[in-house]
């Protein structure tokens, strides 16, 4: 069976262990988890300590499921007599010498030392610090670039204070969601009644969460290489005699060009407009025309093929599915070429080193490069229909709909009684306007028994 372990530090473990394993044998496990010795280890459950070691735990009453309390003597213990150390000191302390001991005569010189130790933070949070660590070690940039885009891009800007507002930001973001987790499911997860549905599903995140770094921590060990980014397939060709650097992607449909390519290689006068349209995938481009027939030179071979050519692309080329299947092209991967199956030339792929910019290592795939402006402008005329919608109707849990068979006076006076207003039209709407029924409801929600 399954036990959760919880601790007054907010630390959370889960046990598979038999039903008939003895509390002195549990105890002993719970030590290898939490650190604490067995011998001070206090384990609660339901409210009661469980005292007897040579009992099990199914004599104890405690199941597949059930949460255990841990608490730890000796910290329970200065816990609790933090506050009484002003009354009486410990032997041996009474004739120690305090005089030496220099106390902040005013307020000015307290604000000053808060000033200077805010002027000055710990190591592990200095921006300056952090940057030159990320500078100095290229795996943990390459991991943060993969993780962590914005702070990547914040890093490599080379500006310190973005840096470091971007990095306060998040560290700030950070405790206040831990902060909150506490709040939430701190002492009310520990003390409530096992059978509140709430502190179950408190109890069932924590073990997500623990299940999932518990993972990632498996993956980092035994498969990093998975937390790397994958460098795409580019080779050298030649369009018309001018160089490009053409992105092999055997998922797209058709071979395609930038109109900034097509001018540079002199073939835009060939472009037939007549076969413009739009290109849709992850976002929508605009296609200027096609060029029926141009030749494209690999190594030795000379190879014919067509471009539909796009008015906003950062890839100057991207050879599609019908370009890969006319020449019957193979990609080996375990070779690293790139094969034309119909002359049998092989030419390899470009290392990172020679790709083109849009192509470097980031924190986003191919297809988030090549459509993010157009994704961030539908992200925005939505998020603007959302905002005129909420302007025009307003938000309905705190508004008095036609259709209500109450009005404002009845929803002020349950608020008056301490309750919020979402909840008092959510109750005269659940009672048809019946003042005096969503007044018990309310209040037979709030009570515990």
């Amino acid at each position: 069976m399954k036990v959760t372990v919880t601790t007054l530090n907010d630390e959370l473990f889960v046990l598979d262990v038999s039903e008939d394993l003895e509390l002195e044998n549990f105890k002993a496990f719970c030590e290898i988890e939490s650190g604490f010795p067995a011998k001070d280890i206090i384990l609660n459950f339901n409210g009661m300590p469980l005292l007897d070691d040579k009992r099990s735990l199914k004599e104890h009453g405690v199941h597949d499921g059930d949460v255990v309390v841990l608490l730890h003597m000796l910290q329970t213990a200065s816990n609790l007599n933090q506050n009484d150390s002003s009354q009486a000191l410990p032997t041996g302390l009474a004739n120690l010498d305090f005089g030496s001991i220099k106390v902040p005569t005013s307020a000015g010189q307290a604000s000053a030392s808060t000033s200077m130790a805010a002027r000055n933070p710990p190591v592990e949070e200095d921006p300056r610090i952090i940057r030159e660590m990320f500078l100095a070690n290229p795996d943990q940039l390459a991991l943060l670039k993969q993780n962590n885009p914005r702070l990547a891009d914040a890093l490599l800007s080379g500006n310190l204070d973005t840096f470091a507002s971007v990095l306060r930001e998040q560290i700030l973001a950070r405790t206040e969601r831990q902060q909150q987790r506490i709040r939430q499911g701190g002492y009310r997860m520990m003390n409530s009644d096992p059978f509140d549905t709430e502190a179950q599903r408190m109890i069932a995140e924590e073990i997500r969460q623990k299940n999932i770094e518990a993972n990632m921590e498996a993956a980092m060990e035994y498969n990093p290489e998975t937390f790397g980014t994958v460098v795409m397939l580019y080779i050298n060709c030649h369009v018309n005699g001018f160089p490009v650097k053409a992105f092999i992607d055997s998922g797209a449909q058709t071979t395609i060009m930038s109109a900034a390519c097509a001018e540079r290689c002199n073939i835009m006068r060939l472009v037939d407009t007549r076969w413009a349209g739009i290109a849709k995938g992850v976002g929508v481009q605009r296609i200027i025309g096609r060029i029926h027939m141009v030749q494209m030179r690999i190594e030795k071979d000379f190879l014919t093929t067509s471009f539909s050519v796009l008015e906003e692309q950062p890839m100057d080329m991207l050879l599609g599915l019908d370009m890969l299947k006319r020449h019957q092209c193979n990609i080996d991967l375990k070779r690293n070429v790139l094969r034309i199956g119909t002359t049998g030339t092989e030419t390899p792929f470009l290392p990172e080193s020679e790709l083109p910019e849009c192509a470097r290592l980031s924190g986003y795939s191919e297809d988030e490069i090549v459509n993010q402006s157009m994704r961030d402008h539908e992200e925005r005329q939505v998020k603007e229909a959302l905002e005129k919608s909420k302007q025009v109707l307003g938000d309905p849990s705190r508004t008095i709909l036609p259709s209500d068979a109450f009005g404002e006076a009845e929803v002020e006076e349950i608020v008056s009684l301490g309750f919020t207003r979402e909840q008092a039209i959510v109750e005269l709407r659940r009672f048809n306007g019946d003042k005096t029924q969503a007044t018990v409801a309310l209040f037979a929600k709030s009570l515990k028994f």
